[in-house]
């Protein structure tokens, strides 16, 4: 019989085999080879831009994954209606190590229409880190609006993505990574952009808990460690970008801080520029603004950011690090290290991050449809808490459906093996009334008959018979 404590014992085998190691930063002595790569998504598709317009292959909404080559041209074909905002991200994800030149290295990315119309602004991720290689990231976008002009109507368009770069980089074919989203359309009127003074530029302090939590960063988007506001720790390998995300509502904002500490070893005293690096995304994967990368001298550092509230009207503002602040959702936290760092942090570095979800939570714009990954969820706020990636919050959300799924059965058997007793005892009951003779009532020998049992007096019943579920239960 399935037992309460037989449910609950596999509950706990199921979350056993759930649970993942949680392993601090690497603490071995840094090198290139030792850096992990960017993390592409699982499932993503694999697509082959063309260098030509007409042999475009058709983009679907989702994550999909090439690789690009300096000088390199590709275009995509996608179908737009004339209703709906649509964001397409690239990330350029060179192996780390690899030589780039800051603002010579770049992509660039536009979306146009079949007559060569650029929609919107094109987008020009590059690096600004002193050489070093880490993920570069922006989106571009055609938007629907009264104030928009061009690429309002429904047809064929293109995103058009290029690789510049000097001779002097690498000759590397960097992967890429491309997101199509759409955003729902609006139910009733558009939200205007916000008014100037409606919000201070003033960076408020850090956050100063006492309390520092451990957070798991990961190699990109995909795999990033969730974080709620609070401090953290984690470490950090010269070389190395590590992203987390932390979820903001309509109305909020961000302040943040990544620092390192003072280096107790007398190894250098050199001036390193450009060697901790702080960079926000928004949840289409729209830079927030340049990377912000401070210099270190042996004396802690800090990279500081600190962003507008998030509002529908903030598409319309021509600042772009305001302009990237249009949604709710999953924002994500870029930290990256210089490989010089390895004269102060040879086995890697402590690092600390002060995240600050500042404002109260306001109702979003009134999306006609599931708001999707524009939104801010409950779930998301406890996976934030518990600092899961968004692959452990899925997988354990699967077990808990599985255990809900395993307690479920566990009670229609409990019902069934009921139903099934209450069945026999009565056809035992039946089997010993007055007609039946005092054989049937209870004399010597006398057996209750069951389900599918012949009720033949001259039969012998079977010796040591118990109650049990009938054949094929």
């Amino acid at each position: 019989m399935v037992t309460g404590r037989t449910t609950y014992r596999g509950i706990a085998v199921l979350a056993a085999l759930a649970a993942v190691p949680i392993l601090p930063g690497a603490v071995g002595v840094a090198s290139a080879d030792d850096v992990p790569h960017y993390r592409m998504a699982e499932g993503a598709t694999k697509i082959a831009g063309s260098p030509k317009s007409t042999d475009a292959p058709s983009l679907k909404p989702g994550l999909h994954t090439d690789a690009i080559k300096r000088g390199e041209q590709k275009w995509y074909a996608v179908n737009l209606d004339a209703r709906t905002n649509a964001y397409f991200s690239a990330v350029a994800a060179p192996t780390p190590g690899t030589k780039v030149t800051d603002y010579g290295d770049k992509l660039t990315l536009s979306v146009q229409d079949s007559n060569g119309t650029t929609c919107g602004s094109e987008a020009r991720p590059s690096f600004n880190g002193g050489g070093m290689a880490y993920p570069i990231a922006d989106y571009v976008t055609r938007r629907i609006g009264a104030d928009r002009t061009e690429c309002q109507k429904a047809g064929p368009y293109y995103l058009v993505i290029t690789r510049e770069g000097s001779k002097t980089s690498g000759p590397d074919t960097w992967p890429l990574e491309i997101n199509y989203l759409n955003e729902p359309r609006l139910e009733g009127s558009t939200p205007a952009k916000p008014g100037q003074g409606t919000w201070s530029t003033e960076t408020p302090a850090p956050r100063t808990d006492a309390t520092k939590r451990r957070a798991r960063g990961g190699t990109g988007f995909n795999d990033a460690g969730s974080v709620a506001p609070g401090v953290w720790k984690d470490r950090i390998r010269p070389g190395e970008t590590r992203f987390y995300r932390v979820p903001v509502d309509w109305g909020q904002r961000l302040n943040l801080s990544a620092e390192l500490p003072n280096a107790t070893s007398a190894r250098s005293s050199a001036f390193l520029a450009r060697v901790l690096g702080l960079a926000v995304y928004n949840p289409a994967r729209g830079a927030v603004g340049d990377p912000s990368f401070v210099s270190y001298t042996g004396k802690p550092a800090a990279a500081k950011e600190f962003t507008a509230p998030v509002d529908y009207g903030n598409r319309f503002d021509s600042t772009g690090s305001v302009n990237a602040m249009r949604f709710a959702g999953w924002y994500y936290l870029a930290v990256s290290l210089h490989p010089d760092a390895t004269q102060y942090f040879p086995k890697g570095a402590e690092l600390t991050l002060r995240v600050d979800v500042r404002g109260t939570a306001k109702a979003g714009p009134g999306y006609a449809g599931p708001a999707g990954v524009f939104s801010v969820t409950p779930e998301d706020q406890e996976t934030a808490q518990k600092g899961q990636t968004a692959q452990e919050a899925a997988k354990s959300g699967t077990l808990m459906t599985v255990a809900y799924a395993g307690i479920g059965t566990g009670v229609v058997l409990l019902l069934g093996l009921g139903a099934w007793t209450l069945v026999a005892r009565r056809s035992a009951a039946g089997a010993a009334g007055p007609s039946a003779g005092p054989a049937a009532a209870g004399g010597p020998g006398s057996r209750p008959t069951l389900p599918g049992q012949s009720t033949d007096s001259t039969q012998q019943a079977p010796q040591n018979t118990r109650f049990g579920p009938p054949q094929g239960w």
